[in-house]
């Protein structure tokens, strides 16, 4: 019966796929366009400028209603995202870092430093006025405060333990920052591309795609939910409303969201609802995140063509939701199959999957 149900996916798939990569060339091209300026479009936001250097005297009420709730909380109320969100702490890309809330040039990568902290590191802003500093008394604490010097929002805290020739350590939040890559980087940048997906636990789906020729990078973490900065434990415990997603990064050269929702398909179960195997919960639901309306029709697309060409016995049930925002999971979690290959749960969960998907997709593997 699954040999059965995995040739009805092959044969219904494959139509759909070729038509959406051939949708996907003008898509591709016009975001080319707009990318090769050198500043960040936010046309949700109306105070958003990588040029206009005017102060702002915007209320906390007008700033709700324009910025993401995550980026709220740490910009307007001063909250703090988990040490060693995301990748940016430990980027080295030449480029430039400005205020996610107002858009204000605030550091050069030149300024930048890996610091084992687990957040975005400077020992230099770009410029005196770029960023403001207050007293920060909170938490029992007396710290000094780094806000953005156009918006007055919170970035972060200015420490005295930094590298030469300042001596200082500006930690900011990764999501109080945007980045803008310099030309010489833009041409490799541009064609990669994120997509983040959950089909039960994620060690199972980062060790297949993993293996996928033209996919850079597989992290996985938590999306979905409303708790900020969650802990496995606490995802574990079902009460968060995240689900275990891995977010995908891939070279839109060598392969394409078609190809990635195909392997999706093929190495998990879209028809168990809140549950994938043995391992049940909401964190476990099946899930497409989008970050964009490309994206979510997409997703939209293959569900469709998956319902009217009847390729499971039951209904699928994955759900297609906005990322709003993408939380890496702890070290221990990354990369979990290769360093942990002797456990049980690899050996009988994990390795099965990998074998099906290899023997599928054998001519897409990085190592054949």
């Amino acid at each position: 019966m699954k040999t059965k149900i995995l040739f009805r996916i092959l044969l219904y798939l494959i139509p759909l796929f070729v038509l959406q990569a051939c949708g996907q060339t003008t898509t591709q091209k016009k975001s080319n366009t707009s990318t090769m300026s050198n500043t960040i479009s936010k046309p949700e936001n109306p105070y958003y400028s990588n040029t206009d250097t005017t102060k702002l005297n915007v209320t906390d009420a007008e700033w709700k209603k324009i910025l993401p709730p995550n980026l709220y909380a740490v910009a307007r109320e001063a909250d703090t995202e988990r040490a060693f969100t995301g990748t940016m702490w430990n980027d080295e890309t030449k480029g430039t870092y400005y205020c996610a809330t107002c858009g204000y040039k605030l550091f050069e990568s030149n300024q930048k430093f890996t610091s084992s902290c687990g957040w975005p590191s400077f020992f230099e802003q770009e410029n005196k006025e770029s960023i403001v500093f207050k007293l920060d008394k909170s938490y029992g604490m007396i710290r000094t405060e780094a806000l953005c010097g156009r918006c007055n929002s919170h970035l972060g805290h200015l420490f005295n333990d930094g590298p030469e020739p300042t001596g200082k350590r500006y930690c900011m939040n990764a999501i109080s920052l945007d980045f803008v890559p310099n030309s010489s980087t833009k041409n490799t940048a541009i064609n990669l591309e994120t997509i983040t997906l959950g089909g039960g636990c994620y060690w199972c789906v980062e060790a297949v795609y993993d293996n996928l020729k033209g996919v850079q990078s597989v992290v996985s973490g938590y999306a979905g939910g409303k708790t900020a900065n969650p802990s496995y434990e606490e995802v574990c415990s079902g009460t968060t409303g995240h689900a275990e997603v891995v977010q995908i990064t891939y070279d839109k050269t060598q392969t394409n969201l078609d190809e990635i929702f195909k392997v999706f398909f093929t190495v998990h179960d879209p028809t168990t609802l809140n549950r994938q195997g043995a391992d049940v919960g909401t964190q476990y639901r099946s899930v497409i995140f989008y970050k964009n309306e490309q994206e979510k029709k997409e997703a939209q697309n293959v569900l469709e063509a998956l319902k009217k060409a009847h390729v499971y016995d039951s209904p699928v049930v994955t759900t297609i939701e906005p990322l709003t925002q993408f939380y890496k999971a702890e070290d221990y979690h990354q990369d979990y199959y290769n360093n942990n290959k002797n456990q049980p749960y690899c050996k009988m969960v994990i390795q099965p999957k990998i074998e099906k998907f290899e023997k599928l997709f054998k001519s897409r593997l990085k190592k054949e």
